[in-house]
């Protein structure tokens, strides 16, 4: 049962494909991670219709995980494989280019999300060096990292990290917080001129059931947080921690909850929900005329669903960004 102070407005989309990260942008369009044949973007407009951009040139089948949009309308998408990871830029004509496949000299990990900041520097988290990455389902994961391209090359700004997940900046760029989904905290970095995060500070330690996968913010500060497996949209305040929405099950917590302390936690308890609506919330887009509208993407879902929110969110630094050059290639396939 659905519960909490928000509700669902409406659906968009079908036959999405692991829609884990979505971006909604001004124009209407929302873009999510997709999982069909090549793999790749897909996009989603207001009538529901579903287009998508794949991935037509790569030697090696990518897995989209995280996404960003970047201006004209390429993508960065973080590549979430069995064993190595990387992060790729996909063009509007399917075609792409390999941005970061090593770090410090050895294959990059699988890769989870990827962002870009005012400065045009392309942030990514590697959740965990172990293989295969359920190993690190526990509650001692201390081996994700943060790192940063900048003028063409990568390097690791933050590592020991629990599981490390979205990553989300402040309005002024000051601060960058993470979640650290199996670590079950939400850590604020402060973010220095030349690309370094110092001083880490927990800004919520979450409790049974909940493990932070989405992390955006508002524009009051606050942070809005998706968990996996709770299905809970969790916005944190100062004023205190609201759970906005939820579908969990009891019977289900209890046993993963079970697992993850005993270190017996894997896959099948993520991909076990059994949740009708929310299908392992994901991600959380805020959009809309008002930015009063969160769009929410699912592991296990096959759409994306909206509901409305009491406090505006935080505009996305691509939201006003020309894609003219992405709807141009999308009008002519």
């Amino acid at each position: 049962m659905l519960t909490g102070r928000l509700n669902i407005t409406r659906t968009y989309g079908t036959g999405l494909v692991r829609p884990e990260c979505v971006l909604s942008h001004q124009s209407g369009l929302l873009f999510c991670s997709d999982w069909q044949g090549a793999g790749g973007v897909a996009i989603v407009d207001a009538d529901d219709s579903v287009r998508r951009v794949q991935f037509a040139d790569s030697p090696i089948e990518l897995r989209p995980n995280g996404i960003a949009l970047e201006p004209g309308g390429s993508f960065l998408v973080a590549h979430l494989g069995a064993e190595t990871g990387g992060i790729f830029r996909l063009f509007p004509d399917g075609s792409s280019e390999a941005l970061c496949t090593h770090i410090d000299g050895v294959p990059l990990p699988p890769a989870n999300f990827v962002i870009r900041d005012r400065a045009d520097r392309i942030w990514f988290t590697v959740s965990t060096r172990k293989v295969p990455r359920a190993d690190d389902y526990r509650p001692d994961a201390n081996t994700g990292f943060i790192a940063v391209i900048e003028n063409g090359a990568a390097r690791i700004v933050a590592d020991g990290l629990g599981y490390t997940n979205e990553l989300a900046f402040s309005a002024d760029g000051a601060f960058a917080y993470v979640n650290e989904t199996f670590a079950r905290r939400v850590t604020r970095f402060a973010v220095g001129p030349d690309a370094t995060l110092s001083d880490p500070q927990t800004m919520a330690q979450l409790g049974p059931g909940d493990f932070p996968d989405g992390l955006v913010l508002d524009q009051t500060g606050g942070l809005w947080i998706t968990s996996i497996v709770s299905n809970r949209v969790i916005r944190v305040a100062p004023e205190g921690v609201e759970r906005m929405l939820e579908e969990s099950d009891p019977d289900h917590l209890a046993t993963v909850e079970d697992a993850f302390q005993n270190h017996r936690m894997a896959r099948p308890h993520l991909d076990g929900s059994p949740a009708r609506t929310l299908r392992n919330i994901s991600s959380l887009a805020f959009g809309g005329p008002d930015m009063r509208t969160a769009f929410l993407g699912c592991l296990l879902g096959d759409r994306i669903i909206a509901t409305d929110t009491p406090v505006r969110g935080l505009p996305p630094i691509h939201y006003g960004d020309d894609i003219g050059p992405l709807l141009s290639a999308l009008d002519r396939t």
